[in-house]
């Protein structure tokens, strides 16, 4: 325990020298900005191991959930716990996120603690990380596009509907699955479900924003296009030379 908890404040302190470092040589942008490139790489760091752990080196969580945590998944959670503690403390310090992105946080840092602490389970806890943390490069790169005043384009409709998808598949369909086998096997223990339900309540609670989110972005798109069709038509009507706007 020691060790993990040492593991833990080198990677918490890893990952504000990296922000540090950002601000430093990116002084040009605002912190957000550099902390969103911190995000950024803790989401592709934590994927890329946690594909590993779960398709190459094992065991399948899907079959095999509650069992003993490996020395690798220890070592992807004490990552991953480490920039969550960072993330929690910039966003309580700068007030940027609402109440549901602090809940998730603290459901994730709670999460980990709990199943690095009896040393089970770790696999559904990869398997959770790499699920959220698969749509975060979309997420940001949305916000950098956004910032960059290159948002509203067609590379900013790939990024939203990209995004859509790959959460709906990836944190509702795939989560659902997930939850129903860990919910269903005698091995994990019944705190470690409950916090299973809890995360996947809160994807939900995340889905209701992506809904109404789509909604305002389908009913863009639609006004779009008429506004387009109307355009067309105003030229067809006066020659190619008519002035629309």
């Amino acid at each position: 325990m020691t060790l993990l908890v040492v593991g833990v404040i080198l990677c918490l302190v890893g990952w504000i020298s990296l922000y540090a470092f950002l601000c430093h040589s990116n002084g040009s942008h605002g912190y957000e900005w550099n902390c969103r490139l911190v995000t950024l790489a803790h989401g592709l760091l934590a994927v890329g191991i946690t594909a590993y752990i779960g398709y190459v080196d094992g065991p399948w969580p899907f079959s095999h959930p509650g069992t003993k945590t490996t020395p690798l998944q220890a070592s992807a959670m004490v990552i991953s716990l480490g920039y969550f503690l960072f993330d929690m403390g910039w966003c309580i310090y700068f007030q940027t996120e609402g109440l549901v992105m602090l809940a998730h946080h603290t459901i994730s840092i709670l999460g980990i603690i709990l199943t690095l602490s009896i040393g089970e389970s770790g696999i559904e806890s990869c398997a959770v990380l790499f699920g959220s943390e698969i749509t975060n490069p979309l997420l940001q790169a949305r916000w950098f596009l956004r910032q960059t005043g290159r948002y509203e384009s067609w590379l900013g409709d790939v990024v939203d509907v990209a995004f859509v998808l790959l959460f709906v598949f990836m944190r509702v369909v795939v989560g659902a699955n997930m939850l129903y086998c860990e919910l269903i096997s005698p091995r994990p223990k019944f705190i470690i479900k409950c916090g299973g339900v809890a995360m996947y309540a809160l994807s939900w609670v995340f889905m209701v924003d992506i809904t109404r989110f789509t909604m305002r972005k389908y009913r863009r798109w639609t006004g779009r296009g008429r506004a387009a069709k109307t355009k067309d038509k105003l030229i067809e009507a006066n020659g190619p030379h008519a002035k629309t706007d």
